[in-house]
């Protein structure tokens, strides 16, 4: 099958797959009042999953991102990682998680298949992780990231939502934490989400104010690999671990763009970033509407557009800030 591919020449072989739009935790910066679903949504079902999936290969798609909500929240979580990871032409099956229930189920995923998983982990400090996020687990989360390194995923990385007055003091702590451990600590720019302008103004913070620190003290940015997501990553000879900065109001963001999205209910994102999403469910209630799934793939992709419109506050579906780091 063709490559998906759009107008201005970039090569998408990353989707981030949502299964379920519910969470526990209750972040401030993205579902402070916990999670409300809108009536009764009725999320992908394996099957429809295990169609998109195949479709998306069979046009080139090597890594799969299992997100949410919490995607771990999902009774079947186990089947869709064994049901990525045994897909013809996938290599990378990663999931972005709170990481409750990494400790206890960090080596039974590596051996279904999960290889990368990131860990949102907005503090080193215990009250200020209970304060942003709204449950008092930190504890559980860091033992679980320990478990994922023991268990020798290929890669483990934390998202941080970077916020002012808050977590973007902390950077030496959080350089500590990673001076023995090979982990990939992401600090993803606040984006203004559906909370409003208040909440931005009051905690977002530019990147490039972490970028100057960690350059100030001997960091160099790394090469960018062909499926990489979107962080700008830096190496340092004394860590064993490294920093990216996600920094999606900084000029050329979308250049290097290679990545889709398919929401839990069946729709495809060309963005992360746009709040309409194209139908695919009604392709996906059986196997012979794969070829007419992927033409309508290609198709779509001739619309995606050069570039994303936070600049001028359209941040789309994109509410869960802390999955956005790939």
């Amino acid at each position: 099958m063709t490559q998906l591919n759009d107008r201005f020449g970039r090569e998408f072989h990353y989707l981030r797959l949502s299964i379920t739009d519910a969470c526990n935790f209750k972040c401030q910066y993205c579902l402070p009042d916990g999670y409300r679903p809108d009536g009764k949504p009725r999320f992908l079902t394996l099957d429809e999953i295990r169609r998109v999936v195949t479709a998306f290969a069979q046009v080139g798609t090597r890594k799969i991102r299992i997100t949410g909500g919490e995607p771990t929240m999902r009774k079947d979580f186990n089947d869709v990682i064994e049901l990525a990871a045994n897909t013809p032409g996938v290599n990378t099956v990663a999931t972005t998680t709170n990481g409750y229930r990494l400790a206890a189920n960090a080596q039974r995923w590596f051996d279904l298949g999960l290889s990368q998983i990131n860990v949102s982990l907005d503090s080193m400090d215990e009250g200020l992780f209970r304060q942003i996020t709204g449950d008092g687990r930190q504890q559980l989360v860091l033992d679980g990231i320990e478990a994922a390194l023991e268990t020798g995923y290929r890669r483990v990385k934390i998202n941080v939502v970077l916020l002012k007055d808050l977590n973007a003091q902390q950077l030496p702590q959080f350089l500590e934490y990673i001076r023995h451990r090979r982990v990939d600590i992401r600090f993803i720019e606040l984006m203004e989400t559906g909370l409003g302008q208040d909440y931005f103004q009051k905690h977002h913070i530019s990147g490039q104010v972490i970028k100057q620190q960690l350059l100030s003290q001997g960091w160099t940015e790394d090469p960018r690999g062909p499926d990489d997501g979107p962080a700008l990553n830096f190496s340092h000879p004394d860590f064993a671990g490294r920093i990216g900065l996600i920094m999606p109001y900084a000029k050329d963001f979308c250049a290097t763009c290679n990545r889709l999205r398919v929401s839990s209910i069946g729709k495809l994102h060309l963005c992360l970033f746009t709040e309409c999403g194209i139908e695919l469910r009604d392709l996906l209630g059986h196997d012979d509407h794969q070829p007419e799934l992927i033409a309508r793939l290609h198709e779509q992709l001739r619309l995606k557009g050069a570039t994303h419109q936070l600049h001028e506050g359209l941040t789309g579906v994109t509410q869960h800030l802390a999955s956005i780091g790939g």
